[in-house]
């Protein structure tokens, strides 16, 4: 599974602080330290409370990128900030996310088509998230059409079937990994799948350990990808650990070791 490393997020309060500053330390040290712990990806958000996102966006990949040569996701509502954004990429880039509405999947898939980047597509309409499996994937659908449409690869796209707090949506989980199941027989080649892995606890206590258990367990149901916090030693060792039980991985005494430097 790849981890997407969600720290470089504007509504953490060191990176709000970095951005309004434009002082790139914060910035830099979190894209090192999840580089050395197994990301693959670096997910950059420049949270919701600025005006000006497409000059937040251009100045975080800029800094991001001096730090660390790992792919960037670019997440953002504002996809004109996205545009910017993958304009100063220097290897193909992440689109991070366009839900299965058409104006929007129009928008995201054309500037995807344009600049050879991935997206995440996510499971839901204008009318908000399905409760059930059969109407996440139904979405799903859609957003394969429309990415083969635009002439997109279909394995550049990731379904996310989007994951509710198992507080608040206990009843959400088994839909979910259903869905990852069923995602993985849309098409040939199949899309990949990713989920926002800290959804599944937030708000309960234990998150750490809720969020290891959810993403071994979706993993068996097929998850190529979490957004997720990659300087959790023990969530890069459970994830290590079942690509090897799952055969994902070949086996030798230090897989972990192994998982963890697989980017550098």
């Amino acid at each position: 599974m790849i981890i997407i490393g969600e720290r470089i997020n504007g509504m953490f309060n060191d990176i709000a602080h970095a951005i309004r500053e434009q002082k790139p330390a914060a910035v830099q040290e979190w894209a090192k330290k999840q580089e050395a712990m197994g990301a693959g990806y670096l997910d950059l958000n420049v949270g919701p409370a600025l005006s000006d996102r497409v000059t937040a966006m251009k100045w975080l990949v800029e800094v991001t990128q001096e730090a660390s040569d790992l792919p960037l996701c670019l997440d953002s509502t504002d996809y004109d900030a996205i545009e910017a954004g993958l304009k100063l990429c220097k290897q193909p880039a992440m689109i991070n996310s366009v839900p299965a509405v058409q104006e929007k999947m129009d928008r995201v898939f054309s500037l995807a088509s344009e600049y050879n980047a991935e997206v995440i597509g996510l499971a839901m309409s204008e009318e908000g998230i399905p409760k059930d499996a059969e109407s996440r994937v139904a979405l799903a659908m859609e957003l394969v059409a429309n990415c083969d449409a635009y002439g997109v690869p279909l394995d550049s796209l990731y379904i996310d079937p989007l994951v509710l707090p198992c507080n608040v949506g206990q009843d959400h989980g088994p839909e979910v990994f259903e869905t990852l199941r069923q995602v993985k027989l849309l098409s040939d080649p199949a899309p990949k799948t990713v989920v926002g892995l800290s959804n599944i606890s937030q708000g309960t206590e234990n998150r750490e350990l809720i969020n290891r258990v959810f993403a071994v367990m979706a993993m068996a149901c097929g998850l190529d990808a979490a957004i997720a916090d990659a300087c959790d030693e023990d969530l890069i060792a459970e994830v290590a650990t079942a690509r090897i039980v799952l055969n994902m991985d070949i086996y030798c005494d230090s897989f972990v070791e192994v998982f963890r430097t697989q980017n550098l």
